[in-house]
């Protein structure tokens, strides 16, 4: 009976649908999921405008993307031979100005796309206003990784062994980085970062894994429906489930009980016109309560946008990780 409340509960919230990269409430898309769990779906449904969704329809999701022939200088598109999942998976790496030129090695951010199924070079228009301020504002040079998510952006899926997207990541793309190009190979030299999907995809991985990084900032995380999978026993929705506790708001509880362990510096940023502006402050409250420290930034007049954030208070946020780092080694 108290499972079947829950199916009810969780099919109500999804009727309210926010686009693709709102990092909130959505069923996950038919091809996100495994064989077992795909649902059947009308070949065109009509929209608002009264055309068929078929023009509008995604493309399917793939572990390599090749990054579009506009973009910033010194960003290029990789892979690396993924062992769990047998293929080749990609990945955005801009390297700072000079990078070639001295055997320096330098601290890394991972940027997380937004939106779902993942790909690898979503987020690649931030490559320029990124360089550009690490540039003009005399910001530390720093490696910016832009990840490729998964099927389902930044989890995993249990009982789906092509669906991992967070263990790749974190266990397979950045002993890959570290091998590969001259970085600062540990937690002092790590910063982890995103947007929308990517923000929840932030808090979740850099709670599960303090001794990874050391820094986290997270932008427009949907954070309602967060705490809608940690009440429901992992479910999103109800054809996509998560493995129970696998969310930001149990996560924290446990984070926020330790005694012993790293301690990561985190940040959580929102635009005042994004539409999940106010859980975003709700779940900052909830980390205050737990007695976790962050740095709050609230964008005015910025609205779901990873790009509008960085053209306000890019330079913040890039400082915010530089400061982290620089705290971090000295320790």
């Amino acid at each position: 009976m108290r499972l079947a409340q829950v199916f009810v509960m969780v099919a109500a919230c999804t009727l309210s649908v926010h686009a693709q990269s709102s990092g909130g409430t959505r069923s996950v898309p038919n091809h996100a999921l495994s064989p077992a769990t795909q649902q059947p779906t009308n070949a065109k449904r009509a929209g608002k405008s009264g055309k068929s969704s078929e023009k509008k329809k995604r493309p399917p999701f793939s572990w390599v993307n090749p990054l579009p022939k506009s973009h910033a200088p010194g960003l290029k598109h990789a892979t690396f031979s993924s062992s769990s999942l047998g293929r080749e998976v990609g990945y955005l790496v801009l390297f700072p100005e000079g990078y070639d030129r001295t055997e320096l090695r330098y601290p890394v951010v991972y940027y997380l796309h937004g939106g779902r199924p993942g790909s690898e070079s979503k987020s690649y228009r931030l490559a320029d206003p990124i360089q550009k301020l690490m540039k003009s504002s005399g910001i530390s040079p720093a490696i910016y990784v832009f990840v490729n998510g998964g099927p389902v952006s930044h989890y995993n899926m249990p009982d789906d062994k092509q669906a991992q997207g967070a263990s790749v990541f974190i266990k397979e793309l950045i002993p890959h980085i570290d091998s590969t190009y001259r970085t600062i190979a540990d937690r002092s030299g790590r910063g982890l970062e995103g947007f929308s999907q990517g923000g929840r995809g932030t808090m979740r991985l850099a709670l599960r894994y303090p001794g990874v990084f050391c820094s986290a900032a997270a932008g427009g995380g949907g954070y309602e429906t967060e705490k809608r999978i940690s009440d429901s026993g992992g479910f999103e929705s109800p054809n996509l489930r998560f493995e129970k506790g696998d969310n930001v708001w149990d996560l924290a509880r446990a984070y926020g009980g330790r005694s012993t362990g790293p301690s990561v510096s985190w940040m959580i940023y929102v635009g005042t016109k994004g539409f999940n502006y106010q859980n975003n402050l709700d779940y900052m409250k909830f980390l205050s309560e737990l007695g976790i420290d962050f740095e709050r930034l609230v964008v005015p007049g910025v609205p779901h946008s990873a790009s509008g954030v960085y053209a306000k208070a890019g330079e913040r946020i890039m400082r915010f990780h530089v400061k982290n780092f620089r705290n971090a080694k000295s320790k």
